[in-house]
């Protein structure tokens, strides 16, 4: 790991240059990676900003501060660059030796308790290709962070009273005249949340047929609200109560399959009845951030003024935090829930424990009934990433808002709304998929042959099932696994072939900058070249193979490799800085922490996912230039075995955080 270095140089050239030129104030800089390693392993362009106060050339203070800035430890040589760098060498086999043994692992980064809050989809059918990017970005979003120490809480945040379980609640009554009895039946000898996908698009048919039937929805979203308050919605209650349920153990069950896992369900009936939204209503009032407005179309709601920059709503510039009609809006809850995660609210939930988690990780939910004794302490955050599209920006800046006028603005700067754009399919993905293009006037449910790519739209019944497009891209990669390794079990090519899927997904949707859209395609997700999931897999595979051959062959182990290093030449690691040598693989696998501080500060997981790529490019590179295994000379061949083992360690990791497992075999 690199970040160790590049703070122990940043701050003995900070010292430096207060003590040459006598300044107080040193101003801020970088430590940067030149492009090659002829340029220095480290460079640093302090020089162009001290230019203007010492009123001198950018060289000259380079020559200088090389002059005057002592030894560093691990840095063997300083020197200035013509254009004003001032370029460092490190000690190469004192660099490597420490982090090819594993001795050197990432810095903490000191931080206090973050909530990260994904994945959030409405319980009321399968979850859909649309969904992968928020469970993909929130999940590698939480990796990220305790890789680099913070101690993460993830969250799951579950409507149970939103409209779409309404319409679900519709669908059965009004539509099918089930029973609870009879829903049950339903959901124990079918795929309940396939039967609930095809049921909500029959329901937004049923909706259309006549405006009296929207009533439905609005008498059964009463009971799911006031049930168990005096009201008399306990029935509908308790079928909402069933649905949710089996629907989000089914959101679970394949979110495991993408390996995602969370620490915390929060539901938002308990929002309700516990009244957290009471909390939050009588402090909004309180302080004057919510104010009743008694005229004009919103006279008898609650509302909160909006900021300049805010949605266009109209002249009023208002936006309603309670009806006329005492129902809160979303934008309600979802205050109080927010208060809540950073410990403001004054109230807290009951927790249950929902079940153990195929990583074995404990889940643990809000109930409404007795709290479990041994739960852990949830919320009470310090940071809050919520990970939403870009659609629902103004909400939550909205909740921002609320925080500043309660007098709260550290904490919404600290409330960060982690948006992204869309997710799409590719014609030819659309059509494997079984959707074939409408020539001519796309109808509802038809997908338009002029349009570049295939939107899914769940109340439309148009959209891929997660579940779906991971059992196609496992039984394609399980079928070339079969090809290349026939002595493999069906089991065992079915498992690889899952692995293999989840890389080419999870990795397909990080590559990309989270503001582009994505328009997803299965044959370049799966391809064993270029820039995959599979790709990357393979370069790791390919690394392990040396090691297994080395075994094999010589019965050298990977210990009996890195054991001996201190005693071999290094004439190996002494290059004329080439881009494919020993040595600049291995300093390229040891920029990952670097790599994951710039992902934390920037929110972007393409720069995780283009360094992984570029790193196993650069061990393709070094691994046909450089042979191992046909080697002569010992001393050499230990380097690069040695160099290797440190690139499939951290090849390995980069993998993790983007939640990739590596197959045995590819």
């Amino acid at each position: 790991m690199i970040l160790r270095v590049q703070r122990l140089v940043h701050r003995t050239l900070a010292d430096a240059i207060r003590r040459q030129y006598a300044l107080e104030d040193v101003p801020h800089f970088s430590i940067e990676v030149p492009p090659t390693r002829a340029l220095g392993d480290l460079a640093v362009p302090v020089a162009f900003q001290l230019a203007r106060t010492l009123r001198k050339a950018p060289r000259a203070i380079a020559q200088e501060l090389s002059q005057g800035l002592g030894p560093i430890p691990g840095v063997t040589r300083a020197e200035p660059a013509p254009n004003g760098y001032l370029n460092l060498y490190l000690d190469r086999q004192a660099y490597l030796l420490p982090r090819v043994r594993g001795q050197v692992a990432p810095e903490p980064v000191a931080s206090e308790k973050t909530i990260v809050e994904h994945t959030a989809i409405n319980p009321n059918k399968a979850a859909h290709i649309g969904h992968l990017r928020n469970a993909a970005l929130g999940d590698t979003l939480g990796r990220v962070l305790r890789f680099r120490g913070t101690p993460v809480e993830i969250q799951n945040y579950i409507d149970d009273l939103g409209v779409q379980v309404a319409d679900i609640i519709v669908g059965f009554r009004e539509i099918e005249h089930r029973t609870l009895d009879e829903v049950r039946q339903i959901a124990d000898t079918t795929r309940f949340d396939y039967y609930c996908w095809d049921l909500y698009s029959r329901v937004a048919g049923w909706y259309d047929e006549s405006p009296d039937h929207q009533a439905a929805r609005a008498r059964v979203l009463h009971d799911l609200e006031h049930a168990g308050a005096g009201g008399d919605g306990g029935d509908t209650m308790a079928l909402g109560a069933f649905i949710v349920e089996r629907i989000v153990r089914a959101h679970l069950a394949t979110m495991a399959r993408l390996n995602i896992a969370y620490d915390l369900l929060t539901y938002e009936g308990d929002i309700v009845r516990l009244q957290f939204w009471a909390h939050a209503f009588e402090t909004l009032k309180a302080q004057g951030a919510i104010y009743l407005q008694t005229e004009g179309k919103l006279a008898g709601c609650w509302v909160m003024k909006i900021e300049d920059g805010g949605e266009d709503v109209g002249a009023e510039r208002e936006k309603v935090i309670v009806r006329s009609n005492g129902v809160v809006t979303y934008i309600g809850k979802d205050l109080a829930n927010q208060f809540w995660k950073l410990g403001l609210l004054g109230h807290d939930f009951r927790y249950t424990l929902f079940g153990t988690q195929a990583n074995g990780r404990p889940l643990w939910s809000t109930t409404s009934g007795e709290t479990d004794a041994t739960a852990p302490p949830f919320g009470r955050a310090a940071w809050i990433y919520n990970v939403i599209d870009s659609r629902q920006m103004y909400l939550q800046a909205l909740l921002s808002q609320a925080l500043r006028a309660l007098g709260h603005a550290q904490e919404a700067e600290r409330s960060i709304h982690f948006s992204y754009e869309m997710v799409a399919l590719s014609h030819a993905t659309a059509r494997e998929l079984g959707y074939a293009p409408h020539e001519g006037p796309a109808g509802p449910g038809d997908i338009d042959a002029k349009k570049p790519f295939v939107e899914v739209s769940g109340r439309k019944g148009l959209g891929v099932k997660i579940d779906d497009l991971l059992d196609l891209l496992t039984n394609k990669a399980a079928a070339e696994v079969t090809q290349r390794n026939p002595e493999f079990s069906p089991d065992e090519c079915r498992r690889v072939g899952s692995q293999i899927a989840v890389a080419a997904i999870r990795y397909f949707v990080l590559k990309y900058s989270r503001g582009t859209l994505i328009v997803f395609d299965i044959e370049e997700a799966l391809s064993f070249e270029g820039e995959t999931g599979p790709y990357l897999q393979y370069a790791v595979v390919r690394a392990n193979n040396i090691f297994h051959k080395l075994q094999d062959r010589e019965h050298v182990s990977e210990a009996d490799v890195l054991g001996g290093l201190e005693a071999l030449s290094t004439a190996e690691l002494d290059d004329d800085g080439e881009a494919h040598t020993l040595w600049a693989l291995a300093f390229e696998a040891s920029r990952l922490d670097e790599i994951v501080e710039q992902v934390v500060r920037s929110l972007e997981f393409s720069s995780l996912a283009k360094y992984a790529f570029g790193l196993a490019q650069l061990f393709s590179a070094f691994y046909h230039r450089y042979p191992i295994l046909n080697e002569e000379q010992t001393d050499r061949k230990r380097w690069r075995a040695a160099g290797v083992a440190y690139f499939r360690t951290q090849l390995t990791r980069a993998l993790d955080l983007m939640g990739i497992e590596v197959p045995t075999r590819m």
